[in-house]
């Protein structure tokens, strides 16, 4: 078995530890294929390729971090995409999440405030020939509205709250995943969901652990109503 093929299984098997949260014992078969067909190890520091397919985060520089593969296949999982939707998301990172994406849906729009780390993505996915995901360097609180509305959004840092733009920029009918939560401390990945009528139904699914959303808005000091008047849980 290659590190790749025991990536996958370590995915499957913590699928099944969380089963009963995540409501499923099995991901959606596009997911898994797309985790098999994008190299890892092409995202993280050459330094840290001993270890690019564990089932853990790795540090990417700039104080942040290329996600865990399980949840990287979980958020995917959870967008619901089709193969000819427009994503949106927020915190390129490494590039690895657009990757997976771009491997399932028609195009991904991805922004990134670091603009060290956009530079770099930037010329990593260029030359890995991801043709259909779009970049910008900005705050990804004000989403990427020219582009709007999305058939799902996908937020890769955690926020206090949700914001009121990715909501407005979400079509009708489609989700939006995003950890929700202190900075380094207790976090929970929500589920959000704009159903036809424009109403917002939001899920708790698990506990996680990502590094802090930033940007020119202090979202620490923001309230957020929507986790106050979520329909489930």
């Amino acid at each position: 078995m290659n590190d790749l093929q025991r990536m996958l299984k370590d995915i499957e098997m913590e699928v099944r530890l969380t089963s009963q949260y995540i409501g499923k014992d099995a991901l959606d078969a596009r997911v898994m294929a797309a985790m098999k067909q994008v190299s890892r190890h092409e995202f993280i520091p050459h330094e840290f390729h001993y270890c690019a397919y564990d089932n853990s985060p790795a540090p990417i520089g700039s104080g942040q971090t290329i996600s865990q593969p399980y949840i990287v296949a979980l958020m995917s999982d959870l967008l619901d995409t089709k193969p000819g939707d427009s994503i949106l998301e927020i915190g390129t990172g490494s590039g690895y999440q657009a990757a997976i994406l771009s491997c399932m849906v028609q195009q991904v729009y991805s922004v990134e405030i670091l603009e060290s780390l956009a530079a770099k993505v930037h010329k990593r996915l260029n030359k890995l020939g991801y043709n259909n995901i779009n970049l910008r360097t900005g705050d990804g609180y004000y989403g990427w509205p020219e582009h709007a509305p999305y058939d799902g959004i996908i937020v890769t840092a955690a926020a206090p709250y949700i914001p009121q733009p990715l909501i407005e920029q979400l079509r009708a009918g489609a989700k939006l995943v995003i950890p929700i939560g202190s900075p380094y401390s207790y976090q929970e990945l929500m589920l959000v969901e704009k159903k036809p009528g424009g109403e917002i139904e939001i899920q708790s699914i698990l506990s996680v652990s990502f590094v802090p959303l930033t940007g020119k808005r202090d979202m620490d000091s923001a309230d957020n109503a929507l986790l106050n008047s979520r329909k489930s849980h």
